[in-house]
């Protein structure tokens, strides 16, 4: 079975720290997963030297602690002479000769999941545009964090399941993914950063897998706008046109305009056989 809880927490923290450097104006980045109530640093991108290799900054400890137990962004204009933080890890980030050191935490469902930090070598100003950037790639890091640890639980779930049918999936497993798809479906539909959303799709295409067992779709031309298979992945779980609505924040004409669409497209004369049709092309688990 496809695991899509495969991607790691380091590949995410990676990809967050080059963002830093590539969407902010910070010229170096770090970060860490949260490990045994330490930041373990183990991504590093624009850094001049390597003081900062191998850095673990414990709670409460330096800038990254104080910000880990706060639960929230902590900025130093000026490292060096910074107050209301203990010095523990002066010569690793002056070493790097960072002045000014943003930390940001990652939180996902409710604790600090990884610490990320932007920095410069001069002392400069940050006002509201430049954190921001900072503050959304964390949120996004976060998001995907969620993501990942609820499509893991549920083919967890899946995975242990008894009476498989034909494709490896009981019937309880088979409704926790098409549970799983529908949510991915309706998270995506508010994701405004075009990668994320891309990798959303991606995992929502390798779950539409597992649950037709890596089995090509029998009618790949059939094409579906996203806002279609949105809508038929709620009607595939019986929801009705107003709580699919409800559910993807649009109104109950605009989903009859979209179930109508995909229908027609299907070659279905009711919402099930749509749904049916779908599955057997691949567009649905």
């Amino acid at each position: 079975m496809v695991h899509l809880g495969s991607i790691s927490g380091q590949q995410l923290l990676s990809r967050a720290v080059h963002d830093l450097v590539r969407r902010t104006r910070f010229p170096v980045a770090f970060g860490g997963l949260v490990e045994d109530h330490a930041v373990r640093v183990t991504s590093i991108v624009g850094a001049r030297g390597r003081s900062i290799e191998g850095l673990i900054v414990e709670k409460a400890r330096g800038l990254g602690g104080r910000a880990l137990i706060e639960g929230r962004p902590r900025l130093t204009l000026d490292y060096r002479t910074a107050r209301g933080i203990t010095h523990d890890y002066d010569r690793a980030i002056l070493g790097e000769g960072i002045a000014t050191l943003f930390a940001v935490p990652v939180v996902a469902a409710g604790r600090a999941r990884a610490m990320v930090y932007c920095g410069s070598w001069s002392e400069s100003a940050v006002d509201e545009g430049a954190a921001r950037p900072a503050l959304r790639i964390a949120d996004e890091f976060a998001t995907e964090l969620r993501i990942r640890d609820e499509v893991s639980r549920r083919l967890d779930q899946a995975s242990s399941g008894t009476a498989p049918d034909a494709d490896g999936l009981d019937g309880a497993a088979r409704e926790e993914v098409r549970e799983s798809f529908a949510e991915l479906r309706s998270i995506a539909a508010t994701v405004t950063d075009a990668e994320l959303r891309a990798r959303l799709t991606h995992v929502e295409q390798r779950l539409a897998a597992v649950a037709r067992g890596d089995a090509a779709p029998s009618d790949p031309a059939v094409q579906l706008s996203p806002r279609e298979v949105d809508v038929l992945a709620c009607a595939a779980l019986g929801a009705t046109n107003s709580e699919i609505a409800a559910e993807l924040a649009l109104r109950e004409t605009t989903v009859k305009s979209y179930l109508g669409a995909a229908m027609s497209k299907l070659d279905a004369s009711t919402r099930h056989a749509a749904v049916a049709k779908a599955r057997r092309a691949g567009l649905l688990p």
